[in-house]
């Protein structure tokens, strides 16, 4: 066993002894350890999957039939419209943070939560993945919306006993996803029971047995589903893949099914890690940046700071995305206000240019985009050549190059700019900015993962920075930007319901037993299956998965088949709402708490974007309650339910003591070893990393060129094509309030994107009411009452918020391999509400500006 503050309480709290120089420096490679084996991402496990079509539900007339709402109430709440911003962040920011931090949890406790969050001996922020300086650190080492998020975590109210007796589960679904998370902590574990209408008080042991008792009925294991959130720590996500594990089932879908799943699996086959290769040095020399298919400005707001001194250091920017979005334009950085070499300008100024080129792509057309972009960069290597592309590097480490030269070669600009909708000329623009740089950083999100071809346009991305040699050297490489906290390591930590054999192996020699080795369901996988009936257990580790998944309407109808539904969370959601027939709601601490355990002051950990491991050690005292943290809820549904099947006495011992966690987790996990001690550090410690190094561990040891299929799709005249976005009053599934100031919408949140065109060809008139429906394999999904709002988008585009439009996804459409959602890439068509029209005669001041 590795040494340890369990083992030798020396090494216990030495934080302050070690030094930070020894964090790397611009330029320099982190050290890292050796490069891990291969992912093993099966290259398409499609057939392995269920096939069997499910008829579109009635997602219009849901309303009537189920008292529980599973879609957000349709009443309007006061739309307003202004200029779309031009400008992210600012003086703005600034205010809105401290607003509604001391709006949720007081001016001492707010204060208090910001001072600590991302800092190197404080707690992790719960919101994005985005990564901290490896050295110095800022005291207000946050963003807009990771002060929301700390604000809503260190929230002063509590939902308890008396908050859940007044209210019946079909009124607490009347409310709005803002008012449900403004409602306050949970504070005491509650159970629906069968029949009941409400949540009522239990007590933790009773809680434990149920999901026990429930548990240990089933047929077979595989009748259960364990889902997670991104936000679950390293500790917690390793114990609740365990517990699946010895009980018998790898149904371990996550957030990352729905999200870069996409990314994972092309990256695994092409690079041989599905992880991003940069640091966050490497951003700030970059000389060109891609942005495609992100919305840093709202989604990963820390990220413009990254952006600004890369563009000071003389970085070029291209951006790809089919809304021009304010981050993409440009940027004040409200550090810059406590510099008095600044401050006036910062003030007076419009901030960074962000965006050198902007490409307005259409939805889904970024992969003809990319064709487009390499065409141009091969036309100047015929005139330059070995000035443009990177022969050296395609010779000694990669394989496929001349198939893709081909591909491309073979693909007409007729073809590139109907799909990509955007010119030879602006493409030629983008390609003239990379033609001559060596270091280049693609970064991308949403936008690209979840394409029906979300996996081979990020695999078309590897080929353009192969073809530049841009990976595996300072300043280059690949950065998909992951969402949640923690997203990237609960998948780490061995939450996947494609778990590896070694994966596998070390589990069962670590811990003495025979896991499953058979693959279980994922995200869609497990709504199907529920639906079906084929599973009568559905446990959540944080999350809401009827708000983030798609086809809202099946995911609920599968809810109410399950004998017990499992709720762990910090704060009410509406997924907490529509429950199978017995339903527990157990409260657990957030990343600000205090978490006391036997040992003394307990820490976590996440894995940011970057394979960087940090310590996360909350600072705020907890409500008065009944709350448990996450590891002892884990430990004690797995002592009940497996009894001597498993080691009582180690789970006490980890729920007495994380580092006992973690020394299993070294052994276990490549690249942890000497976790605890290597924690310790300030600013933790970066994982192995193959493509960083080029080091590439795909099955045959190159970087691999890809040749991918650019497919065709055609529309009736009438159809237009959906991508759901979130607003900058969200995160993830999570809603503070009604506004998306960025993009001058204001008090409503049920309102549809479009091209000012497309609405004159229906005839629509900005604020008018409309009724959308989604058109998939013949079936058809309509949601009622949204505001048609003119937009600059592309032509035949639209856009709008998740989770309202997510009854529109059909649970069906999926991105190849990945198995993900296809979010950006809905066919709907608009027509005007007849009941919405009734309504707007009878209430007009509803949809007033």
């Amino acid at each position: 066993m590795e040494e340890s503050p369990k083992t030798n309480p020396a090494k216990a709290g030495k934080s302050q002894e070690q030094k930070a120089e020894n964090a790397p420096k611009s330029g320099e490679r982190p050290d890292q350890g050796e490069a891990p084996v291969t992912d093993n991402y099966r290259p398409d496990p499609q057939g392995e999957r269920d096939q069997e079509n499910i008829p579109a539900p009635d997602v219009a007339g849901a309303k009537y039939k189920n008292p529980i709402l599973a879609q957000p109430p349709e009443a309007l709440t006061g739309l307003k419209l202004e200029e779309q911003a031009k400008v992210a962040a600012g003086v703005t920011a600034v205010i809105k943070s401290m607003e509604f931090s001391w709006s949720e949890g007081g001016v001492g406790r707010g204060t208090k939560a910001l001072l600590g969050l991302n800092q190197k001996d404080g707690f992790d922020c719960s919101s994005c993945a985005w990564p901290d300086p490896d050295h110095h650190r800022s005291v207000a080492e946050f963003c807009e919306n990771g002060a929301k998020a700390t604000a809503s975590d260190a929230d002063d109210k509590a939902a308890g006993p008396e908050f859940f007796a007044k209210h019946s589960l079909a009124e607490l679904s009347r409310m709005t996803d803002r008012d449900q998370n403004n409602a306050g902590r949970l504070t005491h574990p509650m159970v629906k029971r069968p029949g009941g209408t409400h949540y009522e008080p239990i007590e933790w042991p009773e809680a434990f047995q149920i999901v026990a008792n429930e548990l240990n009925a089933l047929d077979s294991p595989n009748e259960a589903v364990f889902y997670t959130s991104g936000k679950v720590p390293n500790e917690p996500a390793f114990l609740f893949q365990l517990f699946a594990k010895q009980f018998g089932t790898n149904n371990l879908p996550d957030c990352s099914n729905m999200c870069h799943e996409s990314s994972g699996a092309a990256l695994s086959t092409t690079l041989g890690l599905g992880k991003g290769s940069v640091t966050l040095n490497d951003i700030h020399e970059a000389e060109v940046i891609m942005i495609i298919g992100q919305n840093p400005g709202t989604n990963h707001p820390r990220m413009l700071s990254a952006l600004q001194e890369a563009k000071r250091n003389g970085a070029k920017i291209i951006s790809v995305n089919p809304l021009i979005e304010a981050g993409l334009n440009h940027f004040k950085n409200p550090q810059d206000f406590m510099n008095p070499l600044l401050v006036l300008g910062t003030l007076l100024g419009n901030g960074t240019t962000i965006t050198d080129v902007f490409l307005q792509v259409r939805v889904d057309g970024d992969m003809a985009l990319l064709r487009g972009i390499m065409k141009h960069l091969l036309a100047a290597e015929e005139l330059n050549p070995g000035k443009v592309v990177d022969h050296d590097f395609i010779a000694e480490y990669c394989t496929g190059y001349d198939a893709v030269v081909e591909n491309i070669q073979n693909t007409s600009w007729e073809d590139i700019e109907e799909l990509s909708g955007c010119t030879r000329e602006q493409l030629l623009e983008a390609a003239n900015l990379l033609a001559h740089k060596k270091k280049i950083i693609a970064c991308w999100a949403m936008g690209l993962t979840q394409q029906r071809q979300g996996v081979q346009t990020i695999q078309e991305l590897v080929n353009l920075l192969l073809m530049k040699g841009a990976v595996g050297k300072p300043g280059a490489g690949t950065c998909p930007v992951r969402g949640h906290s923690n997203v990237q390591g609960d998948r780490t930590m061995g939450v996947w319901e494609q778990p590896t054999k070694q994966f596998q192996d070390s589990l069962a020699e670590e811990f003495n037993f025979t896991p499953p080795y058979k693959h279980g369901y994922d995200t869609v996988e497990s709504i199907k299956a529920m639906y079906k009936g084929k599973t009568k257990v559905f446990v959540s580790l944080g999350g809401n998965l009827l708000a983030a998944g798609p086809d809202t309407e099946v995911i609920a109808e599968g809810m109410r088949k399950q004998k017990l539904t499992v709720f762990v969370g910090t704060k009410l959601n509406r997924g907490h709402l529509t429950t199978g027939e017995t339903s527990l709601l157990l409260p657990c601490f957030t990343h600000v708490d205090i978490d006391m355990q036997k040992s003394g002051h307990q820490m976590t950990s996440c894995e940011n974007s970057m394979g960087v491991v940090s310590q996360n050690k909350g600072i705020l005292v907890p409500l008065a309650g009944q709350m448990m943290s996450e590891v002892a809820i884990l430990s004690g549904i797995a002592i009940a339910t497996l009894g001597e099947r498993t080691n009582i006495a180690d789970w006490v011992a980890m729920t007495e003591n994380y580092d006992v966690i973690r020394d299993h987790i070294s052994r276990v996990i490549p690249g942890f070893d000497n976790f605890n001690e290597k924690l310790r550090r300030p600013g933790g410690f970066y994982l192995p990393n193959g493509p960083r190094d080029r080091k590439f561990t795909t099955e045959n040891g190159k970087a691999n060129f890809t040749k991918t299929e650019l497919e065709k799709y055609t529309l009736e005249p009438d159809q237009l094509v959906l991508m759901t976005i979130r607003s900058h009053d969200q995160f993830n599934t999570t809603i503070y309030d009604y506004n998306d100031r960025y993009r001058g919408v204001y008090g409503e949140r049920r309102v549809l994107f479009m091209n000012k065109q497309d609405m004159a060809d229906r005839g629509l008139e900005s604020k008018q009411l409309i009724d959308i429906t989604s058109h998939y394999e013949g079936n058809m999904r309509t949601v009622e009452k949204f505001l048609a709002i003119p937009y600059d988008i592309p032509r035949g585009n639209v856009s709008a918020y998740f989770p309202e439009a997510n009854p529109l996804v059909p649970v069906a459409s999926v991105a190849k391999v990945s198995n993900t959602p296809t979010s950006k890439y809905v066919v709907v068509t608009v027509v005007p509400s007849e009941v919405a029209k009734k309504m707007q005669k009878a209430k007009p001041e509803a949809v007033e500006a």
